[in-house]
């Protein structure tokens, strides 16, 4: 192997050697992977040259060239405020979670025996929520603040008394948020009023949202609070907070003031800027909202032995099960951004978010009081973090302030905002004193809160927010929790559709840089301008890779994706005066986030079938878009399809909808199946999403942080997101922060550079090479249910495990939850059929990993043998009972089956390092009794044993 070939990053993404590529393909009888291509890539759409990307970079190089996007750029300490705060992150949490694979590389806590750390630390973070906001349910997080405001929104629209449908919002609420809610308000016929509380209108608002404390600072008593509240109580109307986490360490609490819903953003819990993100909101309310909450919740319920365990609660709201009917087309969280800012509430506690919270107020307060002794108007008397100035000139007090080495915030023409946060020393508040023109700040203990603002309840008094003061025992605590969990740092996680694929160091590296972590969304232009480089440069890989024209990288999960490319759909036909175009054509094996988000987009969805094979049935497809006429707006459909195949006809599917008059939508979570091998924007979609963190390697975290671009041929590039703080855009934003996430940008920008165009394509190759062989070896035990027309499946493949148990009394739980014995996470379940397991090995995974996930899935089905022959009862089988943890093993034994068989079913597991900390979860018991914050464990024990709930 040369020099130059050595150094070439596939050989370290890729798990396959030519030896095994040239096994595998014997076993499915192909003789080349270029044949396997032709077999499976239907000829009108496969690429015949290479994709236009720069030849690959060296991994010893590919940092040095990111990094010399931020050369020679200005760096002046941020004041800007308006939801965005400079943080300190615990070492021992930076290091220890956001820079530790262990929670990095985890999955959505689907399987929960085996999430239990992670959904522990979520627990945390929904703890500290409802006790910060004081209301009893909090979410395990959303995506970021402008979202959140708008999911409270319409969660009130669907639980408020009244049948209006108008929304009054506080003037004085970020500008970012506002733009957002007109976009996610007005396609499903909302009305947005700007005003203060007192402008509510009891015969036009059914919610009202106030900012507590206001975009510019102010913050207003309890008892004005409380005065509009009963007012708008009275009425029947719902009312939002938008709040501040470290701000509530000190005020009064949204509950005990009397909101109903408390929303905002947990980043000044040691999350750093980003650029904009990624970052957790939060959503905290009043339990008769419980089943209306968009998101994830952790509940506490009881495993077979009824120890506490945890696990997602209230599912059944969720987006995947109700489809349009979902309350919200949200399907990942920001877990990893959640749990470090849940880690921050542990590592501090109560005590230190008071003196935290105290220190940025007090320096608040001693740069009001330097600014209004040198003859400052500073418009508010009372506030937290913010300062607001007026009747300044303010365009030449900020150009002076930079010139200086500080930014700060653009209120109007003649006020200006500073705000202050954990970061800020004397010597940084004395520094931009003086590019004011101001002596040195007074020392003062002083803040600027009215006495009746300030709380005086306990808060945060669980014990996990005491009990790790010491780093010792907080490293521990953290290495405690991961030990809990199987995450990909330590097997394969064979799931299907939610790709699963290397998160490589080198990638990982840039996102804890300065340059990545410490950028203000809102700085000037001549600091950011090394970000827009990285996202200009990914924009146009992302360009070349599918075919579009233009993309935006806004939309921060792969829903906010497909929302975004309805919205350009939508906006494409009201620009032509065709706004009748409402429908949206779905195929039933679509995923549940298609349909949600055609509902959030204004649109009707009108299901299309599939046929036998899983492809979607053209003859049906024909009679509903004719039905639809010019009301048709278009058709979304997964590509490769949900079933895991190439489906042949692609080209006609998208000739049908065009002929109509409609767009194409081609969900891309599964571009990995196509990536140079075939384009989407060239084989006749007119848009899709694409999931960074599933094709291009940014990790799932435990489900979150994602990222979802939205990609469009140039037709509806004018109707791409806007500008947040841009008004004017045909179509408004989907997101706070203009560029998203940005802060994980680097990781496919790293992915793509380090790979070069026949990188990218071997390692879609060798996906599909894994999936066949995976089909192949476990088709005779568990029959594949779809497959191409050459008998080859996509990426993925689906096993009918319906068809091995049926009759048996063995579910297709029972074998997910075996797996986990085996130390494996199982495949996707039951999804798009009933008791199917979809499984993706990706091309990260070496032969031998594949192997012995084969071997572990034979050996089940021999498992499963048993029991349908009538030698052993299932209830007594180790199906059944799995997963076993050591307490079982360990304790007293009376099963039809040995101890060595449940612990060592194979024998390369007699040193396996993983044991699943509980056995099987009950989940209705913890539908039954929703517990979602967390208790002394003697608590959740003697409660759940009596069947009660712990106060």
């Amino acid at each position: 192997m040369s020099d130059t070939a050595r150094e070439l990053f596939e050989n370290r993404h890729l798990g396959l050697t030519d030896v095994d590529r040239r096994h595998m393909l014997s076993v499915i009888g192909k003789k080349t992977l270029q044949d396997l291509v032709e077999a499976t890539v239907p000829a009108p759409i496969l690429m015949d040259a290479a994709l236009d990307l720069a030849p690959p970079v060296p991994e010893s190089e590919v940092l040095a060239k990111l990094a010399s996007n931020f050369e020679g750029l200005p760096k002046r300490r941020s004041w800007i405020g308006q939801g965005y705060y400079p943080t300190i992150t615990p070492p021992v949490v930076k290091r220890n979670v956001l820079e530790n694979p262990a929670w990095y590389t985890a999955y959505t806590p689907y399987q929960p025996e085996i999430s239990q750390g992670r959904l522990e630390a979520l627990l945390n973070f929904q703890t500290m929520v409802t006790e910060l906001t004081g209301l009893p349910l909090a979410n395990a997080s959303l995506l970021d603040e402008a979202t959140a405001v708008a999911e409270a929104i319409t969660m009130a629209h669907r639980s408020s008394r009244s049948k209006l449908d108008a929304v009054l919002i506080d003037e004085n609420t970020h500008p970012q948020t506002i733009a957002v809610v007109r976009t996610r308000m007005e396609p499903i016929g909302l009305d947005v009023d700007l005003g203060s509380p007192a402008d509510f209108d009891s015969q036009r608002h059914f919610a009202v949202v106030i900012s507590h404390p206001g975009s510019d600072g102010l913050v207003r008593t309890p008892a004005e609070l409380r005065s509009a509240i009963s007012t708008i109580h009275a009425a029947g109307a719902v009312v939002i907070a938008v709040t501040d986490l470290l701000a509530l360490a000190l005020l009064h609490s949204p509950g005990d003031i009397g909101f109903d819903i408390a929303v905002g953003s947990s980043q000044r819990f040691g999350v750093p800027l980003g650029f904009g993100g990624p970052h957790a909101a939060f959503m905290a309310c009043r339990e008769e909202h419980s089943r209306s909450m968009p998101g994830r919740l952790v509940g506490v319920s009881t495993d077979t032995k009824g120890r506490p365990a945890l696990r997602l609660a209230l599912q059944t709201r969720e987006q995947h099960i109700r489809r349009e009917k979902a309350t919200s087309n949200i399907c990942t969280s920001q877990v990893l951004l959640a749990n470090m800012a849940g880690m921050y509430g542990v590592w501090h506690g109560p005590d230190g978010l008071r003196a935290i919270a105290r220190r940025v107020a007090g320096h608040a307060r001693s740069l009001s009081q330097a600014l209004s002794t040198a003859g400052f108007n500073v418009a508010h008397p009372h506030f937290f973090d913010t300062v607001r100035l007026d009747g300044v000139d303010a365009d030449e007090l900020l150009a002076s302030l930079r010139a200086a080495g500080h930014n700060a915030r653009r209120l109007s023409a003649s006020s200006i905002s500073i705000s202050t946060d954990e970061t800020v020393t004397h010597a940084s508040l004395d520094s931009l004193l003086a590019a004011f023109g101001c002596a040195p700040v007074s020392r003062t203990d002083e803040i600027a809160l009215s006495p009746e603002s300030i709380r005086s309840d306990d808060f945060m008094a669980q014990e996990v927010f005491h009990a790790h003061r010491s780093e010792h025992a907080m490293l521990r605590y953290l290495r405690r929790l991961a030990d809990k969990d199987l995450a990909l740092d330590r097997t394969m996680i064979p799931l299907g559709s939610c790709t699963m694929k290397l998160n490589s160091t080198t990638e990982m590296e840039p996102v804890t840089w300065d340059e990545f972590t410490s950028v203000h969304p809102y700085a000037p232009d001549d600091e950011t301008a090394g970000m827009r480089r990285v996202v200009d440069q990914l924009e146009q890989m992302l360009v070349a890779i599918t075919g579009y024209d233009a993309v935006s990288l806004q939309p921060n999960a792969g829903s906010q994706g497909e929302f975004a490319g309805l919205l350009a759909i939508r906006g494409y036909h009201r620009s032509r005066g065709d706004s009748q175009r409402t429908v949206c054509l779905i195929p039933e094996s679509a995923h549940g986030t298609n349909a949600a988000s055609a509902v959030m987009a204004g649109m009707k969805v009108v299901v299309v079938r599939c046929d036998e094979n899983g492809n979607v049935d053209v003859g049906d497809l024909q009679e509903k878009a004719a039905n639809a006429g010019d009301t048709l707006a278009g058709l979304m459909v997964t590509y490769p399809s949900t079933h895991g195949v190439f489906e042949e006809a692609i080209t006609d599917i998208c000739a049908i909808v065009h002929e109509a008059g409609g767009q194409v939508y081609v969900d891309g979570a599964n571009l990995n199946a196509l990536v140079g091998l075939a384009r989407p924007g060239k084989f006749g979609a007119d848009v899709s999403h694409l999931n960074l963190h599933k094709t291009f390697c940014i990790p799932h975290g435990g489900g979150g942080p994602g990222v979802g671009p939205v990609a469009v041929r140039s037709h509806l590039a004018p109707f791409l997101p806007g500008d947040p703080n841009k008004p004017g855009s045909p179509v408004g934003p989907v997101s706070a922060a203009n560029h998203g996430s940005a802060s994980i940008l680097g990781i496919p920008w790293v992915y793509i550079s380090m790979m070069g165009p026949e990188g990218l394509r071997k390692a879609t190759v060798d996906a599909i090479l894994s999936a066949n062989y995976v089909a192949a070896r476990l088709r005779d035990a568990f029959p594949v249910l779809y497959t191409g027309r050459n008998g080859t499946v996509a990426h993925e493949c689906i096993l009918n495990v319906a068809e091995v148990i049926k009759g048996s009394g063995v579910t297709v739980d029972d074998v997910a939850k075996r797996l986990m014995d085996f130390c494996f996470h199982a495949p996707t379940m039951s999804f798009p059929v009933a008791n199917t397991l979809m499984v993706e090995p990706t091309e990260s995974e070496s032969l031998a990993e594949l192997d012995r996930f084969i071997d572990a899935m034979l050996h089940i089905r021999r498992e499963i043998d048993e029991v349908a022959s009538g030698r052993i009862g299932a209830e007594d089988s180790v199906l059944h009972h799995a997963p076993h943890t050591v307490e079982e093993i360990a304790g007293d034994w009376n099963r039809a089956y040995t101890r060595e068989s449940a612990l060592f079913p194979v024998a390369g597991l007699r040193t396996r390092g993983y044991f699943p900390p509980v056995s099987r979860i009950d989940a209705a018991f913890g539908d039954r009794n929703l517990i979602c914050t967390c208790a002394p464990i003697q608590a959740y024990e003697e409660s759940l044993a009596s069947d009660t709930v712990p106060a």
